[in-house]
């Protein structure tokens, strides 16, 4: 699959990424939030996250989203846009603030992980169809859009469901369900997300929040209308459903510092090889190899190793990649020995 969308336009992206941005407060150390003396100061947002590391890796992006008149939305915007991320179509609302959260160190699963969000009422989730700039939103070859801006109110769910609706001329449309189950309130979140992904050309799911379903074929069954349909499996790899063919990638051994971030580089890589043309194999790879970028720092982004040293990992056969084994500063291609390719 190829995106096309509106090629003749001047101001157009490869991706314009909609949703929104937090300032996100990292702790100094691990702990109870109750315990933590201080914190560091980041951002995060799933498809902020996505615009990021696409731009870091060489795309035109624009971020399309809301934020408070204040100094965290000007950190977000300053922060995003240095990436390379065309920040111009973010509106500034004088009336709402901008949406922050503070979390525990460490990976998200487990009891002990705790997240505090202070995003209700937050300018991003006054986002509406009558908000958003049409031109802006439809500027892009690829429209990424995921669950979690459905989640923050109704206006949003609207907005949502108006941009996956499927009408002539639109942008190819990538949605990553990204079900969170904290922001759902008093909401059939599996049914309103099942409904948007089959509005969408390219859906990125996981199997743990794939609505109880046991595996990929399963999941295609409950979601036949996306052209491409993406069933991220863990560190066991992935599986892409394309048409009628069925292709399953392993994922790399990775030395995990931390979860976070990984699921957004993921829908990075591959939507990158996708913007590329290259073959479904290539996407699983590059969205393995963006991933693991992510898995093998603290933050939830990280800098993607250079395109061609990227190449080169997907172009190795399937016994070298079976014994790739990769680990922090293995995107650096001054540090190779971090990277190891080696029968276990």
């Amino acid at each position: 699959m190829t995106p096309t969308g509106p090629c003749n336009a001047p101001d157009v992206v490869d991706v314009v990424a909609l949703g929104e941005s937090m300032v996100t407060f990292l702790p100094s150390r691990p702990g109870r939030l109750a315990d933590v003396p201080s914190f560091e100061r980041g951002i995060g947002g799933a498809e902020s996250n996505v615009a990021c590391v696409l731009a870091a890796a060489g795309h035109s992006v624009r971020w399309v989203s809301a934020v408070g008149a204040d100094g965290f939305g000007d950190h977000l915007v300053e922060e995003i846009g240095s990436y390379g991320v065309d920040v111009t179509s973010v509106r500034r609302d004088p009336a709402r603030p901008t949406g922050i959260y503070f979390r525990t160190a460490g990976d998200r699963a487990g009891d002990a992980h705790e997240v505090a969000y202070y995003r209700a009422g937050s300018a991003a989730s006054a986002m509406s169809a009558a908000t958003v700039d049409p031109a802006a939103v439809r500027s892009g070859r690829v429209l990424h859009l995921s669950g979690i801006t459905a989640a923050l109110s109704p206006d949003c769910l609207g907005l949502l469901r108006e941009l996956t609706a499927r009408r002539p001329g639109r942008p190819l449309v990538s949605f990553d369900v990204n079900h969170r189950p904290g922001l759902w309130r008093d909401t059939d979140a599996p049914t309103v997300l099942r409904d948007l992904a089959r509005g969408a050309d390219l859906v990125f799911v996981g199997q743990d929040e794939a609505w109880g379903l046991h595996s990929p074929e399963a999941v295609r069954a409950a979601l036949p209308e996306p052209e491409v349909l993406v069933v991220k499996q863990g560190a066991a790899g992935a599986t892409v459903f394309e048409r009628r063919d069925v292709t399953f990638v392993p994922a790399p051994r990775v030395d995990v510092v931390a979860e976070v971030g990984a699921g957004d580089a993921f829908a990075a890589g591959f939507l990158s090889a996708t913007l590329r043309a290259l073959p479904v194999r290539d996407r699983l790879r590059h969205g393995h190899l963006m991933a693991a970028a992510a898995l093998t720092v603290p933050g939830d982004l990280a800098t993607p190793a250079s395109r061609e040293h990227t190449d080169r990992l997907v172009a190795l056969d399937d016994a070298a990649w079976g014994r790739l084994r990769l680990g922090p500063g293995w995107t650096e291609e001054t540090q190779r020995a971090a990277e190891e390719v080696r029968t276990p």
